[in-house]
This record gives C-alpha cells, structure tokens and sequence, in this order.
C-alpha cells in the first residue's frame, strides 16, 4: 500500500464540481459527511421515540444512551450555568455535543474525513454560536452588554487598560475555541496516520524489518483507543466552554 502523504487524508475532494463565476458550490467528500452526519442525528432521535416524540416507558438500548447523553449535558448545564436559567439552553447545548462528538468520531473510520480537522469548519461554528450568545446577552441585558468590558466602579485610568485587554479577550474566544478542536483532532489523526504509514513501510521489506511491523500495528489498538476518548473530550470541552459563554450571557460576569 503506497501512502502519498500522511496529510492527504485531510484533503477537501471535489466530487461534483459545480462553479458560478467565483463562485463555488462544488459537492465535496466534506458535504458529503455533513449530509451524513446531519442524517444520522435525525435518524438518532426519530428511531428513539414514538411517532408523537415521546419516549418509551420500557427504554430501548437506544434510548438508555441517548437518556446518558441528556443527564451528562444536563450535568454540564448545571455546574456551568443553573438549573433554571440553563434548562433553556438544554436543546443547544445537546445538539452541540451530539454534532461535534459524531463529527470526531467518524473521522476515525478508516478512509473517513474528519470535518472538525479543518479550521475553517471549527471557526465558521464556533463563530455562529459566539455571535448568538452575543445576541442572547444584548436581548436579554440591552446596552448592559458592555458591562462585560467595564465592570461598574472601574477607576478612569484602569479602564484605559481593562478595556482593550477585556475587548481582545472577548473577540478571540470563538479563534481560541475552533483552535482547540481543530488541533487536537488533526494532532490526532496525523500520529494515527504516521504509525500506519510505518507499519506498511516496514511490511515492504523481508526478514526481521518485516516482522518489526507487527510493533506498530499493536501500537495502533491502544493509540486509536485514546484517539475516541480525544473525540469524545474534544465534544465535552466544546459543550462546557460554550456553557459558560452562556451563562456570561446570562448572568452577565
């Protein structure tokens, strides 16, 4: 098995090309698997549930992970927010663990593609749900907004300085946000990629470099173990942090 480059696998493939101009609305191997995973999280939620969206009084197998997944992001709002002002934000909140941690997990197929490997993807959600916490915090405290910057009683001079400092603090949350998914996934996959890479290397040799193969691929059970739990973590951290930008937004400090 002949491997190009250990960072083709986070190559964007156009399948259908598809210009306007300079425009371009080109069907990749990317939108392939945001279609997937939109799919599956639909498919998740229908098959759990009656026709009328209750649930089972005798849960399915189905139903006693998803019910794991609501008491962990319950859990999450609890102790980043409360239970009142956050049981609101429950349904984003979800939809936000479920989307990153189906994202990370999928990559990990074999010939998959990881979106959340790619910053552009990480930055573009990450900044949608920033702009909506900002909008929640202006809806809900009005010009207050700025208090986040300027906390009251603030002397002049120490404003001078707070501000900025508060200001650039509060634009780089989403960068800071998209970057810690993005690196941690493609850091991920590449050292997932590279050992396999060796693995074959060696397997194209006779003799003891050929059995010296063996080291790597055993390597890769308990690498690609770590790899899921860095997926399910990375879905964590992302769900947590955006908790508590909202209560920011609702608690305003």
């Amino acid at each position: 098995m002949f491997i190009n480059s250990v960072l083709e696998q986070f190559d964007i493939i156009p399948l259908i090309a598809l210009r306007i101009n300079f425009l371009d609305f080109s069907v990749t191997n990317q939108t392939v698997l945001l279609v997937l995973i939109i799919t599956i999280f639909f498919l998740f939620f229908k098959f759990m549930t009656h026709e009328d969206g209750s649930l089972y009084v005798i849960p399915t197998r189905l139903q006693v992970v998803i019910e794991m997944i609501f008491k962990l992001v319950t859990c999450i709002i609890i102790n980043n927010i409360d239970a009142k002002n956050g049981q609101r934000f429950f349904p984003l909140i979800c939809s936000v663990f479920l989307f990153v941690l189906m994202s990370n997990v999928i990559g990990l197929i074999p010939y998959s593609f990881t979106i959340t490997s790619h910053f552009v993807v990480t930055f573009g959600f990450s900044l949608y749900l920033f702009l909506a916490v900002i909008y929640i915090t202006v809806k809900t405290h009005g010009v207050h907004f700025f208090e986040l910057f300027l906390p009251g009683g603030t002397p002049v001079l120490l404003a001078i300085i707070l501000v900025p400092v508060e200001v650039i603090s509060y634009v780089f949350k989403p960068i800071s946000l998209s970057i810690r998914l993005f690196a941690n996934m493609m850091a991920g996959h590449t050292l997932l990629k590279v050992i396999s890479w060796f693995a074959f290397a060696l397997m194209n040799y006779s003799g003891a470099l050929f059995l010296l193969h063996i080291v790597p691929l055993v390597l890769l059970i308990p690498l690609f173990v770590l790899e899921f739990a860095v997926a399910m973590i990375q879905a964590l951290v992302f769900s947590i942090l955006i908790s508590i930008y909202l209560n920011e937004a609702v608690k305003l400090h």
